[in-house]
């Protein structure tokens, strides 16, 4: 059975105060070894126990002292240490400056198993994921690129080193698999102008469903998602020459529409005004054929070529 890790916020000892106590101490016990090996060696008399006693808590003080200076830990603001005890979760330091702890607790960060120049400290700052983009299916099996930026802080120190393996690792897996779920729910784009949500038009609401699908996944591992956006979107490769030309396509209906509905506004209002005004009396025929005049220079792709008529139009 999993065991529940409660973070335990621990407060440090001053540093300062127990630097100077071992400094302090160290030179005493140095002094007090010293004096009692002298001691014991400079006198013809059989030994008395007192220097031999006295030699030898000087070296244990030494010693003593010498490991402690091991517990001294520094800390910058929005770092933390997680400690462990022989085994043993002892608690997280994460108040910046300079604290001694017990000499033998040990740091742990999954995320740097090696240390590194600042030790195993873990950063509470806000940092980015930019995940590479990787290949998916929208909600119509259509095959598109996508990529996020996810911007993330640890909020609970303990959780992140004990509860996932490698938090960092964790975290990325967790993002790709966000990725294709929340991906294969949503179209790439829609036609028409109702309501339906798409990845490339629903850029806020993708980017809330998102950070919130992440957040259910790593909370276990003490994670805050701050923000997660859709970096890149296109189709893939295979396919984006054939959507583009559909794009294209929807693009000259709409035009060819929104020509053909002005066209159309323009010779009714060309007919009325002849008629209001008494310009000329058109029959049936003569208005037809000026109906397809008027539609063939307003809707054509190029410009008309006028041919005047010098006689009857009969």
């Amino acid at each position: 059975m999993k065991q529940q890790i409660e973070q335990k916020v621990i407060k440090g000892i001053n540093g300062w105060a127990m630097l100077a106590l071992l400094i302090v101490g160290t030179i005493v016990s140095i002094v007090a070894m010293i004096m009692g090996f002298m001691l014991v060696g400079g006198d013809d008399t059989p030994t008395h126990p007192e220097f031999f006693a006295l030699a030898a808590a000087g070296f244990v003080m030494t010693m003593v002292c010498t490991v402690c200076f091991g517990g001294f830990k520094v800390l910058a603001p929005n770092e933390a240490l997680v400690l462990t005890l022989f085994g043993k979760y002892h608690g997280t330091l994460q108040d910046d400056g300079f604290f001694f702890v017990n000499p033998f607790c040990a740091a742990q960060n999954p995320a740097m198993p090696f240390g590194r120049l600042g030790g195993k400290k873990i950063s509470l700052k806000a940092m980015t994921l930019n995940n590479d983009k990787q290949k998916v299916n929208d909600e119509e099996g259509n095959p598109i690129e996508i990529s996020v930026v996810v911007v993330w802080k640890i909020k609970d120190a303990a959780k992140a080193v004990f509860c996932v393996d490698n938090y960092s690792t964790f975290i990325s897996t967790q993002c790709d698999s966000s990725i294709r779920q929340v991906a294969r729910q949503y179209p790439y784009d829609v036609s028409t102008d109702g309501d339906e949500k798409s990845l490339r038009g629903s850029s806020q609401e993708i980017a809330d469903v998102l950070q919130a699908e992440l957040q259910s996944r790593v909370e276990m591992a003490g994670i805050e998602i701050l923000d997660a956006r859709i970096n890149n979107l296109a189709y893939a490769p295979e396919i984006a020459a054939a959507m583009l030309q559909r794009q294209q396509a929807s693009a000259i209906i709409a035009a060819r529409q929104k020509i053909v509905d002005g066209a159309v506004s323009m010779v009714e209002m060309a007919l009325k005004k002849l008629s209001e005004n008494n310009v000329v009396e058109l029959d049936d025929e003569r208005k037809a054929q000026m109906v397809s005049n008027l539609l063939v220079v307003l809707c054509g792709n190029r410009d008309a070529q006028p041919i005047v008529n010098s006689g009857s139009i009969y």
